[in-house]
């Protein structure tokens, strides 16, 4: 992880990506207290308009934002923005930005070697995949894939990440209720779906972000639509077998509500996911099977949980309310998993990414 050093004190660093108006700036820098939870804002960069997503560079210590728009420095497609720290002026700073062919890109993930990065387009039906060069500057789109739609079926791509081993690639559609494989060609960068690499979900469920147990098991998937968790067996050639289903809602809930995020603690024991409109975080114990029990909801802190990140320690969870501009931090009981408080809160407008570099 990134310390920060201020004063006698070193602090973890969080850093929070959002959505940008006129010239706002939507990359914030925190300096994280890793014994009582409390944040402070370190420094606010240009990460370009609305960088919504963002990753990090494994190997150069870079960071990768993309910009979630339908036009970026006056042509058509969204933008990716690359982003280094300056010593001189403990700043992040732009040293690359290049165009995301049609635009609209909502996650962004480095290939396991670090060699590629892999761009979800929601807006536009499409998918992307970018070289990385020598000092980890992206240079140029080697792939990219638009989904036909029509009127009545839209996809919406929402998240493409390769498998803990780096053996796959998994693109969630939650236009079109699907999950689709890749390989990726490593010479030419080119995505290959497999043979029956469609893997089809209920219809209605929307599905949105997913998580790998730690040696690549079982996939998580949280659907935004359906407000359900899923739980998948991965085969040896990368395959899903659906084993479980369960509500992300308290039983009774009236309202809508639209699932957003999903991550496993960092020991393993516990899975958390984001209710958007019931603003709670709903809490799974991971059984020794991989299957999920209900353990708890809790309450996000704020308003429209997008977004959320447990910390190194494994003690914290910290919550991005996107309506309520707010960040909102939760101490995690070691033994029921479930999080408390908040014990802390910080301002920043609309956050839709947090995260630590590990």
């Amino acid at each position: 992880m990134i310390l920060l050093n201020t004063g006698c004190m070193k602090k973890t660093i969080l850093f929070a990506g959002g959505f940008t108006e006129e010239n706002a700036r939507g990359f914030s820098v925190f300096g994280f207290n890793e014994k009582n939870g409390n944040l402070e804002l370190v420094a606010e960069s240009d990460a370009g308009p609305s960088p919504s997503y963002f990753c990090f560079s494994a190997k150069y210590e870079l960071i990768y934002a993309l910009n979630e728009v339908m036009e970026f420095r006056g042509n058509q497609g969204g933008g990716l923005t690359t982003l280094k720290y300056k010593s001189e002026n403990g700043q992040y700073e732009k040293i690359g930005e290049i165009v995301i062919p049609y635009g609209g890109p909502c996650f962004i993930s480095e290939s396991y070697d670090g060699g590629f990065l892999f761009l979800a387009n929601y807006s536009s039906a499409s998918v992307a995949v970018v070289k990385l060069g020598e000092e980890g500057i992206p240079e140029r789109v080697t792939d990219s894939i638009l989904y036909v739609t029509d009127s009545t079926n839209v996809s919406h791509p929402h998240m493409i990440m390769q498998d803990p081993a780096g053996k796959h690639v998994y693109v969630t559609d939650l236009g079109l209720d699907r999950i689709m494989i890749y390989d990726l060609d490593k010479n030419t960068g080119k995505l290959n779906q497999q043979d029956n690499g469609i893997v089809e979900i209920k219809k209605g469920s929307g599905p949105r972000h997913f998580a790998f147990n730690t040696n690549g098991s079982k996939m998580y998937l949280i659907n935004e639509l359906g407000s359900t968790m899923m739980v998948f067996n991965v085969d040896d050639q990368g395959g899903l077998e659906l084993i479980q289903t369960l509500s992300t809602l308290e039983e009774g809930f009236e309202g809508k509500s639209y699932c957003a995020d999903v991550h496993i603690s960092r020991d393993g024991r516990f899975l958390y996911g984001s209710n958007r409109g019931e603003n709670t975080i709903v809490v799974y114990k991971i059984n020794k099977n991989g299957s999920l029990t209900l353990a708890g909801r809790s309450s996000c802190g704020g308003n429209w949980p997008r977004n959320f990140v447990i910390d190194p320690s494994g003690r914290f969870l910290i919550v991005g309310n996107q309506r309520s501009d707010q960040i909102s931090v939760f101490r995690i009981d070691n033994r029921t998993g479930m999080p408390e408080g908040p014990v802390a809160t910080a301002f920043m407008k609309t956050p839709a990414c947090l995260k630590f570099r590990d």
